[in-house]
């Protein structure tokens, strides 16, 4: 089946990517307070991030989600994510601790052993921001 270039133009108008992955460019916002968060945008934030530990994504494209403490964690955190294949984000498992906070963990595969990344969302306004990044 060929690629409707009229389609595939319309589409990367407005969107940037890098590397295997496009992330929304608009901020993650998911509708008024006490929304459920949207699981496939969390995973595509997770996946970006095991990116940016893996080497593969510079840190800048996901600035934008992140507040600056946890921007500087990660990249002070550097390459964490080694071996010869992309990495992967599984499932991801969501806690809700309390209102306008998610905390999430995913099994990030890549390496001869896989990875656990946690993050910790809180929304600010209508968007949501990653207040907090670790890795093990």
């Amino acid at each position: 089946m060929a690629l409707d270039s009229t389609a595939a133009a319309s589409y990367d108008e407005g969107h940037r990517t890098h590397g295997s992955l496009a992330l929304d460019r608009p901020p993650m916002v998911w509708g008024p307070a006490g929304a459920p968060p949207d699981e496939r945008r969390l995973r595509h934030l997770a996946q970006a991030l095991a990116e940016v530990l893996a080497g593969r994504r510079p840190a800048t494209t996901v600035a934008d989600r992140l507040i600056a403490r946890a921007y500087r964690d990660l990249v002070r955190m550097g390459r964490m994510y080694h071996g010869n294949r992309p990495p992967f984000a599984g499932r991801v498992h969501l806690t809700e601790p309390c209102d306008g906070a998610i905390e999430m963990c995913t099994l990030i595969h890549c390496c001869d052993r896989d990875h656990v990344l946690a993050l910790r969302l809180e929304r600010r306004g209508a968007h949501w921001l990653c207040t907090a990044v670790e890795t093990a």
